[in-house]
């Protein structure tokens, strides 16, 4: 079974220089590093590269060069990482798999023909995983040929497929479960275990007899990652580890930021002792939430952050990813959901200061925006039209800041002809920002992160931050919401 392999393009000079041009007869072996003699009929003449998963990517580990002979030799000076790696024809689509555990020096024989048939010497591991590829050659085709027949049955014709299916994933199953049974402290094993999911033998019922889907929902959660070890370094070379985690996370850990700082945590407590799945997680965690989807998650950065990188998990970093990491982390500590908003103090057009913290309302929503921006050109207007519309009525307080220290007059230009009566309008200049920098004080874009134009919070009587970054609809309905709750809990 072939799969063509979609982001691996490797004919270029600088991707073979590593390549086994003219390989010896009898290799030397070099224990610290790894030897694979293969012979790959029908491949002549030509390179065969070996690759590697590493998340959700593909990536190369090494090429040889076959002779007129079908031969070639994969050797290097150091152990390859241990995980899941495949030979890629010059056409680049992947003809099998094999792993790699400590015991790097062993021979494989193949024919692309006749890929049930594998010939391993000198890897247990391979010898065992040979034999399961060779199993699934012939199931998997019978498995889609079920799935397929039964897309379009019906009646009787249906259930007789459903049976047949269930036969054969069964058989699947068995045949993992007596290798997990049999070959417990191998590396197939493993992989077994981790890409098993729970499965609920009996449906939970609730008191009335009916169908318990929380109690299902938590027994999939407390039993998804059974016989998974977090401080198994192999596992993130594989291609199911990286699904099964987004998985995890998307249907199974409720997304507010607590459950999921606990979740994480976990997870990197327990891989602290595995140095590669340590640095992976850290790394996809760090990814995820630095610029997170949802509103307030931003806060599980910040934890790791200020439990991580700031502690020295950063060796693995370069040195702009490393400033990157820390400039994120310093401009996100000041405007986290439910913390007291920073204090700004601007002039506002005609030179008077204005204070946030004097403004007095049930609501009070900043914007951040350059009357340059051809993006705050359109939404500035909007709000404007729901603040007139709405908030007014219910007291919401508008506080501006042009972010543009050289359009002073183009900003009261646009101020102007829009009519943006009532809102407090400030902003700072290029001197007084010169000065904050001079002092080292922070000044509000960094203490609001601003990156981009527009930028929105809304903050609660109190000055705490209720939303940030939302849409101009989001931030209408939120307040819908918050007051709804306030007048039903008034008594």
């Amino acid at each position: 079974m072939r799969r063509i392999i979609a982001f691996l393009f490797f004919i270029t000079a600088g991707l073979c220089a590593n390549a086994q041009s003219n390989p010896p007869k009898n290799p030397v072996k070099n224990e610290n590093g790894y030897v694979i003699n293969a012979i790959l009929k029908p491949y002549k003449n030509c390179w065969v590269y070996l690759g590697t998963y590493y998340a959700k990517n593909k990536i190369l580990a090494d090429s040889a060069w076959f002779n007129e002979r079908s031969e070639a030799v994969y050797k290097g000076s150091k152990k390859l990482p241990g995980g899941i790696y495949f030979f890629v024809t010059p056409s680049h689509s992947l003809l099998f798999e094999i792993l790699l555990d400590d015991k790097q020096h062993f021979s494989i024989k193949a024919d692309s023909a006749h890929l049930e048939n594998i010939e391993v010497t000198g890897s247990e591991e391979n010898t065992l995983f040979a034999a399961y590829s060779g199993f699934l050659t012939t199931v998997a085709p019978q498995l889609n040929t079920l799935q397929q027949q039964l897309k379009t049955a019906k009646g009787a014709d249906s259930i007789a497929l459903q049976g047949q299916l269930k036969t054969k994933n069964k058989e699947l199953t068995d045949y993992r479960e007596n290798l997990i049974k049999t070959h417990p402290q191998s590396m197939v094993a493993s992989f077994f275990k981790a890409v098993k999911l729970p499965e609920l033998k009996e449906w939970p019922k609730k008191t009335d007899g009916t169908a318990d889907s929380v109690a299902a929902w938590r027994y999939m959660r407390e039993h998804f990652w059974d016989g998974v070890e977090f401080n198994n370094d192999n596992l993130v070379r594989t291609p199911f580890f990286d699904p099964k985690l987004d998985d995890y996370f998307k249907y199974y850990v409720p997304q507010e930021s607590d459950s999921i700082i606990a979740e994480v945590n976990y997870m990197l407590l327990y891989s602290r002792s595995a140095k590669e799945m340590h640095k992976y997680l850290l790394g996809k965690f760090t990814d995820k939430y630095i610029n997170p989807e949802i509103m307030g998650q931003d806060k599980v950065f910040l934890f790791l952050f200020e439990n991580y990188f700031s502690k020295g998990d950063t060796t693995w970093l370069n040195e702009k990813q490393r400033k990157y990491i820390f400039d994120r982390a310093y401009s996100l500590m000041a405007n986290q959901i439910n913390e007291p908003s920073p204090q700004l103090s601007l002039k506002d057009s005609v030179g008077s200061t204005v204070s946030l913290y004097n403004v007095k309302a049930p609501f009070i929503f900043l914007v951040f925006w350059d009357p340059t921006c051809g993006h705050c050109r359109e939404e500035v207007p909007k709000l404007d039209s729901i603040y007139e519309a709405r908030w007014k009525d219910l007291g919401v307080k508008i506080y501006a800041v042009n972010t543009n220290e050289n359009t002073f007059n183009d900003w009261k230009q646009f101020i102007k002809e829009h009519h943006l009566n009532g809102w407090y309008h400030t902003w700072q200049t290029k001197e007084e920002r010169e000065a904050d920098d001079k002092a080292g004080r922070p000044n509000f874009r960094q203490l609001f992160d601003i990156i981009q134009t527009p930028t929105m919070y809304l903050l609660d009587a109190d000055k705490k931050i209720i939303a940030k970054k939302l849409s101009l609809e989001q931030y209408n309905d939120l307040i819908t919401a918050k007051l709804k709750s306030k007048s039903q809990t008034t008594p």
